[in-house]
């Protein structure tokens, strides 16, 4: 999976756990305010890591603060 495309799916299903458009979300976007809070960031790594095929530990959450950062981390989880 691309960076662009894991990008879209992460528009996609914050978009549906938020009930909210979040097509001009930039990777730089801090998660809390966009209206995500810890619990909405659980639901969405959940749907992620069911979607893409990948385990990521709760304890790697800890200090996300951005889109990018999270992006980063589900990238790691795929490449291994």
């Amino acid at each position: 999976m691309t960076r662009p495309e894991l990008f879209q799916t992460f528009q996609r299903m914050a978009s549906e756990i938020a009930e909210k458009d979040f097509a001009s979300v930039q990777e730089d976007a801090k998660i809390a305010q966009l209206g995500l809070d810890s619990l909405n960031l659980l639901e969405l790594v959940g749907q992620m890591e069911r979607e893409l095929g990948v385990q990521i530990p709760d304890e790697q959450l800890v200090g996300i603060q951005t889109v990018r950062q999270l992006l980063d981390l589900v990238e790691r989880r795929l490449q291994k």
